[in-house]
This record gives structure tokens, C-alpha cells and sequence, in this order.
């Protein structure tokens, strides 16, 4: 089986782009905080930058309400593959390609002096999965993310 949940921050705005069958891909990195013990004992906090992709209109999704900040948890499966470098040298790739991606902090829109969640949309992959797309807690500002 190959399954894979995280929740963390997006690193950096997600990034569409789009193939040339015009199949929307969205890309971007999820900092996943992990915790571990130095020689002393000691509880130290980290974090890892998992590469994230998602398709097609869960893919334009993103690119429309994900910032660097966000927070999100990702249901997706591991994807590892190979590309040849400009070089001529095989290089690899791992990344986890999202099936569902379930919004935990509400991108803001400001109105009438107050910050109001913007709409989510509710929607379904070509796969015919449920995708589910929530929306609660408050926008988190940028010096709040611990990385």
C-alpha cells in the first residue's frame, strides 16, 4: 500500500503550470515539523520540506487559495521517478502526488474593515475520489511559520 498524510506549511506559493495537453499541475514545498533527540537528550524541532504535486482542477485549486503559510493536510501516495539531466546524468525525483488536499487556515479577504474567510470551492478529481476542500481557524501571518 502506498499511502501518505502530512500536514504542515506551504514554504513557498504553489506553482501552475500547465502540460501541453493542457492538464493543470501544481506545484510546491510542505514544511512537516518532526521532532528528535540530540546525544544530550534533548527534544530538538525541525522541520522537512516535502515536495507536493497536484493535478488538474485540484491543481487550480491550489494555485487559487494556497500562499506560503497556508496550512493544509495532504492525502496523497509517494512518487518516486527518473529524468534525464541536461547534463546526460539520470537524475531522481521523490515527491507525494496529493489526492486530496484539506485546507485547515482560511485565505483572508478584507471587507468592510474586517477579515472574512474567502470562499472555498467544493469539488471532485477527474478520478471521481472525493476531494474534500474545508476551510477554518484564522490566516496565519508569515513571521508566525517557523522556518
Amino acid at each position: 500500500m502506498n499511502k501518505v498524510i502530512l500536514a504542515g506549511r506551504l514554504a513557498r506559493d504553489p506553482e501552475v503550470r500547465y502540460t501541453q495537453s493542457g492538464k493543470a499541475v501544481a506545484s510546491f514545498s510542505l514544511a512537516v515539523n518532526r521532532r528528535f533527540s540530540r546525544n544530550s537528550g534533548e527534544g530538538q524541532q525541525t522541520a522537512d520540506f516535502i515536495p507536493i504535486v497536484a493535478w488538474e482542477k485540484l491543481a487550480e485549486i491550489c494555485g487559487n487559495n494556497l500562499i506560503k503559510g497556508s496550512q493544509i493536510v495532504v492525502d496523497g501516495r509517494m512518487q518516486v521517478r527518473s529524468y534525464d539531466a541536461q547534463d546526460g546524468s539520470k537524475r531522481y525525483v521523490t515527491e507525494v502526488v496529493a489526492n486530496d488536499i484539506e485546507f485547515m487556515g482560511a485565505k483572508m479577504q478584507h471587507e468592510g474593515g474586517f477579515s472574512q474567510p474567502a470562499p472555498m470551492q467544493q469539488q471532485a478529481p477527474a478520478s471521481g475520489a472525493a476531494t474534500s476542500v474545508d476551510s477554518f481557524g484564522p490566516s496565519v501571518p508569515d513571521e508566525d511559520i517557523p522556518f
